[in-house]
């Protein structure tokens, strides 16, 4: 049949063949030829009356509801008889009505939607390429279609081959390099004493896991003309589904919807709202009435849920090859290092967890500790005004336990190696993702040039320039316009930094508020521990507080990316990525820099308090040091991060999926459930975020943060995280097996701009775990006075004996009758002595009152301060040193690797010049059998 328009051009031409038609004169693979030839000729015109001319795809007359309606092109109409449609395939909902093409990806879309002529278009289109379209009606709600498309192999073949999809082509040949007999003998002996040992518990078992041939073969483009070459025992299993989808996904960003030259893509009908939603299926259900390992794993989704997203395999190796096949390499990608930095986190741990034990085990030889337990006559003065009472230096015995917990003689030692860690970490990584990539066949592999942004086009569209690479023209963003949009944007960044810093000048205001009202407070336990107290609860308005402005830091985040307008989406994502990292960054550690440097070293001395607005003295250290506050600051704030992280990740679309659930079984019952489709099943999931891996990253690289900027703080830091990370890859992969929508399968070389990211955090601790250990912690004034003041003073000791009198030395002495009249306490110390208090101690390095200068800086203070400065300089010179030469001696690619690589490189070229040898020997032979010989022929 043929149809034409008023001008006479070709609309459509189709070929029928009769389902009772037992013989044909024409032969059956000309007609399927011919058809072929006919969809490329397909010419589509986009005038008023085509709506006319055509029928509507979305005329309700073409849909029934609950069953397979098809409209697809005219290869899918064809019948042939004799062959007998497997019902297993038509049942599973993963195939068309005929149960043998498999549906590649899904569209829908609203029937009420009035973007009708749009889509009619797109669809033409899109049959006119030569995929193969099916639509159904939602058996929940009549007015959503879906639409399901196949790929045929001939369309699969042909955008392979212009997207350079590597495929299998020959087996590969492992090969060992030549080795001396004494070595043979040691990896014999190796061998045999591993014998003995039990099996290596993590490793999955290879029973389980199908073979995956891919790995095993050499890799090349793919070509229509070599198809000889490649290693096709099934031309319906030869690519897989991840890779068919992501060929479909590249058709359809290439197919016009509307005229236009900037009317194409599938993106902008889901941005405008034709589309609702566009995904590729799941491979059936992820659960099995049967054990997998009694009847193996009905579908790569039930291979990963039972392998990798089960909670019972915590402790295995991740299945990163079928992953990788499952989701693409971009997630695989993600999985990977973040498998990589929880086994980095191991040994971190373990440090961390060393340090921790070495404080318990000395605590009870620690001469500072013991001083300030058994300093019973030393009285301490209020830590704030009027309502704070004089304390006993021994009570807070406990404090001076707990900080000595984390601030020991290993401290240093740990901040050195965390470190080294990090660069450790960073440099391995390199190594460990060039092995990844050449096992993925990502080393040669390059991104496409990228689709300009329709954002960019709408804006820019007046102005163009040509192309430097593609030799087209293409919107143009001129140089002034570009700067002016930055540099508002960075005013914009200056601006939320600043809301950040005021909110944690709220806290401090807070905290010094709240030290007075918990001393008066009438309960006994928060009026002696006041100064917890008021930790505790400002750390948690703090989470509080960083919770509520990460929701409007993203808003402002995408504000001020938008009004950039970046050309290229990965340009916005950069772009998006780095301000969200900048705002969470600082809006989480904030208060930590706060506590860590502020605290306590700006309150002035009794008598003489620096105050706020000249209203509010400003908050002191407790008189065991500041560490104390530091480490709860960030304990809680890693825990309840981590735990609110987990609930959202995991916990809101269990909440969502459960509540879809429930509504379905209130209107269709529980056994209508069981009867869904695939795809329908696969619609009622929430989809991946709009940001793709943007938020798993962010969590991880926070956390990082968290474990390396402060380490010297809080040891624990690491095992917390290792603890967190084991949890969260099995969170991950059950959220992306069992309740996000398959999300499309996209290639990438690299971890991207967070790599980066996790370079300068690796920078940035250094400096800070220097001040950490020279200005918050005691470590040098007691090193200076071990050296130069204790009883060990010139003898190149510093030993637990050289430390006695250093709580007495680090203590300054105050008239209480020098306090002033709104900082004197309402208390006047009798209940001590049974007469008022003279004097009282305060932590600092100054002179007595009756002093030619009273209360000025001792010798001892700038010994300690000098001190504090020389240990900065050479802590952040020798780590950097240590840093920069590790990263010099650590290759970024493996020996064995390059070998391998070269040696794959000489063994491709030989296989394609045998092959191509053969097939010619072959033409060769089939020429002279038919009695063809032509004279000087190669070989």
């Amino acid at each position: 049949e043929g149809r034409q328009d008023l001008q006479g051009n070709r609309l459509e031409t189709q070929i029928w063949i009769k389902p009772d038609a037992k013989k044909t004169d024409v032969d059956f693979s000309e007609i399927l030829n011919a058809i072929h030839e006919i969809a490329k000729d397909v010419n589509i015109f986009f005038d008023e009356l085509e709506g006319v001319n055509s029928p509507s795809k979305d005329d309700d007359s073409l849909l029934h509801h609950g069953n397979l309606t098809s409209t697809s092109d005219d290869a899918s109409r064809l019948e042939v008889v004799g062959e007998e449609v497997p019902d297993k395939n038509k049942a599973n909902g993963l195939y068309f009505r005929d149960g043998k093409c498999r549906i590649d990806y899904i569209l829908v879309y609203r029937k009420s939607n009035p973007q009708t002529e749009k889509r009619e278009v797109f669809e033409r289109n899109i049959r006119a390429e030569g995929l193969q379209m099916e639509k159904e009606s939602s058996l929940t709600n009549s007015d959503i279609i879906f639409v399901k498309l196949h790929a045929p192999w001939e369309v699969l073949g042909k955008y392979a081959e212009l997207m350079n999809v590597r495929m299998p082509f020959r087996r590969k040949i492992y090969y060992l390099h030549r080795r001396y007999k004494f070595m043979n003998r040691i990896e014999k002996q190796i061998s045999r004493f591993r014998g003995w040992l039990p099996r290596k518990p993590m490793k999955l078992d290879k029973e389980t896991l199908p073979d995956l041939e891919e790995n095993d073969c050499y890799t090349a483009p793919f070509s229509q003309q070599r198809i000889h070459h490649f290693i096709i025992h099934n031309k319906d299993t030869f690519f897989n589904n991840a890779t068919r989808s992501r060929i479909v996904h590249h058709i359809l960003q290439r197919v016009k919807y509307e005229e236009g030259k900037n009317k194409i893509g599938l993106n902008r009908l889901l941005s405008n709202g034709s589309y609702e939603a566009a995904f590729p299926l799941h491979e059936g259900s992820y659960r099995s009435k049967n054990s997998i390992k009694t009847h193996g794993a009905e579908n790569h989704r039930h291979l990963l849920y039972e392998c990798w997203a089960s909670w019972g395999v915590w402790y295995k190796y991740q299945p990163l090859d079928l992953v990788r096949r499952y989701f693409g390499e971009k997630i695989g990608l993600y999985f990977a290092w973040l498998g990589w930095y929880t086994g980095m986190l191991f040994p971190a741990a373990f440090i961390g967890l060393f340090v921790f034990l070495y404080g318990v085990t000395t605590l009870n030889h620690c001469q500072v500790s013991k001083e300030v337990c058994q300093a019973t006559d030393i009285i301490m003065c209020p830590i704030c005004d009027k309502y704070c009472p004089f304390m006993r230096l021994s009570d807070s015995c406990v404090y001076a336990k707990v900080t000595h917990l984390f601030d020991n003689g290993a401290t240093v030692f740990f901040a050195v190696f965390m470190a080294v860690w990090a660069t450790v970490f960073l440099e391995f990584w390199k190594r460990r993702r060039a092995v990844i990539a050449y096992d993925w066949d990502l080393i040669d592999w390059e991104e496409e040039e990228e689709e300009i942004r329709p954002q960019f086009e709408a804006k820019y569209s007046k102005k163009e320039r040509m192309n430097p690479i593609s030799g087209k023209p293409e919107p143009y963003q001129a140089f002034a316009d570009k700067c002016s949009r930055l540099i508002v944007s960075a005013s914009g960044i200056f601006f939320m930094i600043c809301v950040v810093i005021a909110a944690v000048f709220g806290i401090v205001i807070y905290r010094v508020v709240t030290v007075s009202t918990f001393a008066a407070f009438k309960w006994a336990l928060i009026r002696n521990n006041s100064q917890v107290a008021t930790t505790g609860t400002a750390v948690c308005i703090n989470f509080c507080i960083i919770m509520l402005l990460n929701v409007l830091y993203e808003k402002v985040a995408l504000f001020l990316t938008n009004l950039e307008q970046p050309r290229t989406e990965s340009e916005w994502e950069n772009s998006f990525t780095l301000k969200m990292f900048l705002f969470q960054f600082v809006n989480l550690n904030s208060s930590t820099f706060y506590i860590a440097f502020f605290l306590g070293r700006f309150t002035g001395h009794p008598g003489a308090y620096l105050r706020l607005i000249n209203r509010w003295r400003l908050e002191e250290c407790h008189p065991s040091g500041c560490l104390i506050d530091l480490c709860m600051q960030m304990g809680i704030i890693m825990v309840l991060k981590q735990t609110w992280n987990n609930f959202m990740e995991l916990g809101y679309p269990l909440i969502q999926n459960w509540w879809t659930r429930r509504k379905l079984r209130q209107e269709y019952g529980t056994q209508r459930k069981t009867r869904f489709p695939q795809w329908e099943k696969d619609y009622n999931l929430q989809p991946m975020n709009a940001y793709g891996l943007f938020d798993e990253y962010l969590e991880m690289i926070l956390q990082f943060g968290f474990t390396t900027i402060f380490v010297a703080a809080f040891p624990l830091a690491p095992l917390l995280a290792l603890l967190n990370n084991i949890i969260e890859i099995r969170l991950d992969a059950y959220k992306f097996v069992t309740q996000w929508r398959r999300p499309l399968a996209s290639r990438a070389k690299d971890i991207g701009i967070w790599y980066g990211i996790l370079e300068g955090i690796g920078i940035l601790s250094v400096i800070t775990n220097a001040f950490v250990i020279a200005v918050t912690s005691d470590f040098i004034p007691r090193l200076v006075y071990a050296y130069k003041y204790g009883p060990c003073a010139g003898q190149g000791e510093a030993g637990q004996k050289c430390m006695v009198g250093y709580v007495n030395a680090s203590l300054s002495v105050f008239l209480v009758s020098d306090f002033e009249n709104r900082s004197e306490p309402t208390s006047n110390g009798s209940e001590f002595s049974g007469s008022p208090l003279k004097y009282c101690r305060y932590r600092d390095y100054r002179d007595p009152p009756h002093s030619p200068v009273p209360y000025g800086y001792t010798l001892q203070f700038w010994h300690v301060l000098a001190a504090r400065l020389a240990f900065i300089i050479v802590f952040e010179h020798l780590v950097f040193c240590i840093k920069h030469l590790i990263s010099y001696l650590i290759p970024d690619l493996p020996k064995d690797l390059r070998d391998r690589m070269r040696r794959e490189k000489y063994l491709i070229q030989e296989m394609m010049y045998e092959a191509e040898l053969e097939r010619l020997q072959k033409e060769r032979k089939e020429r002279k059998k038919n009695g063809k010989s032509y004279h000087n022929e190669w070989p």
